[in-house]
C-alpha cells in the first residue's frame, strides 16, 4: 500500500469553487458597475454634443482663384439658447461653420469668440429644442477617477472613449505661444475630430474640453479645465475677446547667476530677460532696455515668460505697476504702465 492519501474529487473541487465563485461575482458586478456609468453619462451628454464642420480659406491658385479647405471638430450646448463651446483652433479664422446636432439637425453658426491663448471659442446657432450640457467643477477632480470623452474622431460622430484622470494642474502650450494652465491629463483616447468635445464625469457632468494628444504615443491626451472655460466664456460673451495686457517686449527665460540670486536673495533661481523693447510701447516708455533681466512685478516674481504673461491679466492695463529688474549687476525698479494687448 502506498503512503498517499486519496481524496475524494468532490471534496477537491468544493472548496476551491467556494474560494473562487465570490470573486468572479465580484469582479462581474464591478464590470457591471464600469459599464453602467459610462454608458449613463454618454447617454445624458451625447445629446448636447455637436460635429462642427469648418470652412476655412487656403490662399489662392496659381491661376488667381480663391481655394479652401475643410477642417471640423466636437463642441457640445451650454445654454438652451444655442452656445456651443468648442476650440479657438477648430473655428478660428473659419468662412462657414456649420454644426450637426445629435438628432441630424444641421444649422449654420456664427463666432462669438475666439481665443487663441487658452484655445477656446464660443460659437451659437439658432435652433429649437436644444439640451445644454451640466457643467461640472474642475477643482474637485482627482487623479484616478473615471473620465470619459465624446466626440467626432475623424468624423466618426458620436464616439464615446473612457479612461481615467491621468493627472491634474499641467501646462499646455497653445498654438499662440502662450500656456494654459490646470490642463487635464487623462488616458480616454482622444484623435483628430475629438478636439472641442467635452471630457465627462461618471455623474455626466462636463469638467473639461478635450484639446490636444501627444503624437505617436498612448494615453497622453489632454482637456482644458471647465472653470477656465466658464472665464473664458464669460468674458468671449461679455466682450468678444479676451482682454490682456502687455509691455511691448521680446524676451526669453533665462537662468541668474548664483551669486546674484544669494546677494539679492531671490525667491528664484531665472529670470526674463529683454531681447528688444518695441518703439513707442510702456516698456519703452518706462526705460527698459536690452539685456534688462526682469525678476519681478509688482513684488511677485517672475522666473520666465509664462510667469510675465500670467501676471499681465487685463486687470493690469493702464494701471501703474513697479517692474523689478536686474541691470548688469545691479537691481533697478521701474514703473510701467501696462496697456491693452491686441490678439
Amino acid at each position: 500500500m502506498n503512503e498517499y492519501s486519496v481524496f475524494p474529487v468532490s471534496d477537491l473541487s468544493q472548496p476551491a469553487a467556494q474560494t473562487l465563485g465570490p470573486a468572479k461575482l465580484d469582479d462581474a458586478a464591478l464590470l457591471d458597475a464600469y459599464s453602467t456609468a459610462v454608458v449613463g453619462a454618454a447617454e445624458k451628454v451625447s445629446p448636447s454634443v455637436v460635429k462642427i464642420d469648418v470652412t476655412q480659406s487656403a490662399g489662392r491658385s496659381r491661376s488667381g482663384e480663391p481655394r479652401e479647405r475643410q477642417g471640423g471638430g466636437s463642441g457640445f450646448v451650454f445654454t438652451p439658447d444655442g452656445l456651443i463651446l468648442t476650440n479657438s483652433h477648430v473655428v478660428h479664422d473659419a468662412k462657414r461653420i456649420d454644426v450637426s446636432l445629435a438628432d441630424g439637425r444641421r444649422f449654420p453658426a456664427d463666432i462669438i469668440g475666439d481665443d487663441p491663448a487658452t484655445d477656446l471659442a464660443v460659437i451659437r446657432i439658432e435652433a429649437p429644442s436644444l439640451v445644454a450640457a451640466q457643467l461640472g467643477d474642475s477643482q474637485k477632480l482627482r487623479v484616478g477617477q473615471l473620465a470619459i470623452a465624446i466626440g467626432n474622431p475623424y468624423g466618426f460622430q458620436y464616439t464615446v472613449t473612457a479612461g481615467v484622470v491621468s493627472a491634474l494642474g499641467r501646462s499646455l502650450r497653445s498654438y499662440s505661444g502662450r500656456l494654459i494652465d490646470d490642463v487635464i491629463q487623462t488616458d480616454a483616447s482622444l484623435n483628430p475630430g475629438n478636439s472641442g468635445g467635452p471630457l465627462v464625469t461618471s455623474d455626466g457632468q462636463v469638467v473639461g474640453v478635450n484639446t490636444a494628444m501627444i503624437q505617436m504615443a498612448q494615453g497622453l491626451c489632454f482637456a482644458i479645465g471647465i472653470n477656465t472655460a466658464k472665464f473664458v466664456a464669460s468674458r468671449l460673451l461679455r466682450d468678444g475677446r479676451i482682454r490682456r495686457s502687455h509691455i511691448g517686449v521680446e524676451a526669453q527665460t533665462v537662468p541668474l547667476h548664483r551669486r546674484l540670486v544669494r546677494f539679492y536673495d531671490l525667491p528664484q533661481e531665472s529670470g526674463v530677460v529683454v531681447i528688444s523693447v518695441t518703439d513707442g510701447s510702456p516698456g519703452k516708455t518706462a526705460g527698459l532696455r536690452e539685456g534688462d533681466v526682469i525678476i519681478a512685478l509688482d513684488g511677485k516674481p517672475v522666473a520666465g515668460v509664462d510667469d510675465l504673461h500670467r501676471l499681465l491679466t487685463d486687470a493690469r492695463v493702464g494701471v501703474a505697476s513697479l517692474l523689478t529688474l536686474l541691470r548688469h549687476t545691479e537691481k533697478v525698479e521701474l514703473r510701467v504702465m501696462p496697456a491693452e494687448a491686441q490678439n
